[in-house]
This record gives C-alpha cells, sequence and structure tokens, in this order.
C-alpha cells in the first residue's frame, strides 16, 4: 500500500475528530442570547432628589442593575414626582408605581401597627437589633400580615439600619419636659400620639416641606432624621439648636417595595438577585451613614455654629412612660398591633440583655483617647 493511501484514513479520522471537538466545545458554553429584553421599573422614592436617602435608593437600583446583568432595570424617581411620599404604598399597590423606597412608617394612617417597624424605643432594641427580629424573629410575617389586612398588594423589604433620631431642632435648648409643651412641632407615625400625650401641638409633614414651614412660624421645632439629611433639608438656616437622642424613633429602618404583580411575575433567579441586593444595600447604606453622618454633624458645629445638646434624661423617661401607655391604648383597640408588640418585647429581651452584657462601651474608649483634646477644642 502506498504512503498516501496510508494517510487517507487517517486524515479522515482527523476531520472527524475536529468536527467532534468543535461540537462538544460549542455545547460546552452557554448561548448568549443577543435579543435579551431588559423590564424596566419604575420606582419613586419619598425623598427629596438631593437628600441621601434618595441616594440609597439609587445605590439599591444600581446594585440591581448591576447584578442582573441588563435583565432587570430600575429607575428611580425623586419624591412627588408621581405621587406625594405619604401616597407610596397605594402607588405601588396599585401599580401606579412598580416599587419604592420609603419607611414603614410613612404608611401609619392606614393602620398604627405598621409605625411599630421604627417608632418608639423598640424595648430597647436598636435598629440593626430590630431588623434581626424582622428577620428571624417573625417580624417579616407579621408584616406580611399587616399588609394583607390593609389590602396591599405589594412584596415589602425592610433594609438599612438607621440611628437613633435626634429629638430635633428648635429654637432654643430644651431643658424639661415643660419646655415641650405647646410647641408646634412635626413628627410623624406613632410619634404623633406620643408627643401629643407630652403636650405637643403636633403636624405631620413630609421631609420637603418641613423647612418652608418652620420658616414661615407655622412650626416652632420639628425632627427628621439625621445629620446629613437635616443639613441637606436646611435646618441650619432655621434653627440653630438641635436636640440629641430621643425615644421617639429609636431603631428606624427603610423600606423598599415592589408592586406584588410584578414582583412575583419575574422570574426565581430575578427575585433572588433582589433578595441579595437588599442585603448588600443594607450593609454598604450602613457604612456609608457613619462616613456620611459624622462629617455632617462635626461641619454643622465647625462651619454653621449649630450647637448640639443632649436631650435631658427627664424627657426620655417622660416619653418611655408616655409610649407605655400609648401601647396599652392601642393594643387593646387592635389585636394585630398587640401581637406584633409582644412579638418584639419577648426577642428584645433577649436580644439587648445580650448585648448590654455583651458589648463593651464605647464611651471610655473615645473619653482615653479623645478626651482631653475634646475638652480643650
Amino acid at each position: 500500500m502506498s504512503e498516501t493511501k496510508k494517510q487517507a484514513p487517517r486524515r479522515k479520522f482527523l476531520q472527524k475528530a475536529a468536527v467532534g471537538g468543535a461540537g462538544a466545545a460549542a455545547l460546552s458554553f452557554p448561548m448568549i442570547s443577543q435579543s435579551q429584553s431588559t423590564q424596566t421599573l419604575r420606582f419613586q422614592s419619598t425623598w427629596p432628589a438631593k437628600d441621601i436617602f434618595h441616594e440609597y435608593a439609587l445605590d439599591f437600583a444600581k446594585k440591581v442593575n448591576d447584578m442582573t446583568g441588563g435583565e432587570l432595570k430600575i429607575e428611580v424617581l425623586p419624591a412627588g414626582a408621581v405621587v406625594p411620599a405619604f401616597g407610596l404604598l397605594d402607588a405601588v399597590s396599585k401599580g401606579t408605581l412598580d416599587g419604592g423606597h420609603g419607611v414603614v412608617v410613612y404608611h401609619y394612617g392606614k393602620n398604627p401597627a405598621l409605625a411599630l417597624w421604627g417608632s418608639g424605643p423598640s424595648f430597647g432594641m436598636d435598629a440593626n437589633m430590630l431588623l434581626s427580629w424582622h428577620k428571624y424573629g417573625g417580624g417579616k410575617e407579621l408584616l406580611e400580615e399587616l399588609y394583607k389586612t390593609v389590602g396591599a398588594n405589594v412584596k415589602s423589604y425592610v433594609y438599612g439600619p438607621m440611628p437613633s433620631q435626634p429629638l430635633g431642632w428648635f429654637k432654643k435648648p430644651i431643658t424639661k419636659v415643660e419646655d415641650m409643651k405647646g410647641l408646634k412641632y412635626r413628627t410623624v407615625g406613632i410619634s404623633i400620639d406620643m408627643f401629643t400625650a407630652m403636650g405637643v401641638s403636633v403636624n405631620a409633614l413630609p421631609g420637603g416641606e418641613i423647612i418652608p414651614a418652620m420658616d414661615r412660624g407655622l412650626l416652632d421645632a420639628a425632627e427628621f432624621n439625621n445629620a446629613s439629611s437635616d443639613r441637606l433639608l436646611g435646618f441650619p438656616d432655621v434653627a440653630k439648636v438641635c436636640m440629641l437622642q430621643s425615644f421617639h424613633q429609636n431603631a428606624e429602618q427603610f423600606e423598599i417595595l415592589f408592586n406584588g404583580a410584578v414582583y412575583n411575575g419575574m422570574a426565581p433567579k430575578l427575585r433572588s438577585i433582589l433578595d441579595y441586593a437588599v442585603e448588600a444595600s443594607s450593609a454598604d447604606m450602613s457604612w456609608k451613614a457613619v462616613d456620611r453622618y459624622s462629617k455632617d454633624y462635626s461641619e454643622m458645629q465647625t462651619k454653621q455654629n449649630v450647637k448640639f445638646y443632649k436631650t435631658p434624661d427627664s424627657i426620655l423617661r417622660n416619653q418611655l412612660k408616655v409610649f407605655d401607655e400609648v401601647v396599652a391604648k392601642k393594643s387593646a383597640e387592635n389585636p394585630l398591633f398587640k401581637k406584633i408588640v409582644d412579638s418584639q418585647r419577648v426577642f428584645a429581651q433577649r436580644a439587648v440583655k445580650w448585648d448590654l452584657d455583651t458589648n463593651t462601651t464605647r464611651r471610655m474608649a473615645y473619653d482615653h483617647y479623645f478626651g482631653a483634646a475634646a475638652k480643650k477644642a
């Protein structure tokens, strides 16, 4: 047999192997669809465009948009673009909006129990502990039950622990409970009931309306949330005294809402991405808050002549006493309110004791390193 004839079968074998190899390679890699459509969701926050809270909403949207690789795109509008801040739940539930970013307490008018995700002392829990109760202590299921009772067709994600909110901004320092009586004051949620019982004249306003009301004398004082938001809203322009620490909103968190039909219509993969995007956003928001709030807190003192004072213990104790009375009244009127309060109380008794017994006080270390310098300053 000639050399050429000997090589022919070998060439045919190699050609078949090459074709087979190419086919195997093709099967080993996923097909990339060139016609993948993007599902665009229209969101609205309950915050002005410049507020750091609106920035948190944009941060969440970017994480989802990046993680889904173009399959899902969330576009976030500022407060009032479609509906007023307090109208978010209805708008999302009805499908006017696909979703939104706000706080649970803004739906207080639907059922007072919704204020329990943030308003009040939360039995000593901070916001991160209350989030722990929400995820692992039954809070998530209770919120779902609560939304069903008010007919809200939504998927709710509670995330983003906030620090204790200040008592608020005043024309002069508040030194005793009597100083609060008769003041025209802004707050929201069940804090309305608490401050009303303390003799305060309360007006619930969205964030963007507070400073104009104070400027026109319609409010004597107001609380909103934190150093960065308060500064951007313009509080230092209408008041130079801020009272820090309060139990009225000691453990609040943010809420991300999706329309129920929109959420249920998503592929399981996308719903899982949302789960993890919320948790990533919660952590990132917490870290960003420490950086930004501390900077604005410092700069308001050094650049805008704002004076910060600790709320007197007598007022804090009075808040606890009055809040207990409000809770007792609401619990008697609303079985689900009582059910939520009881659940929080059981969780807090265990969690707060563990926290107080375990964690070292930061005040001692701070005073050790910075106390002398702070006193000289």
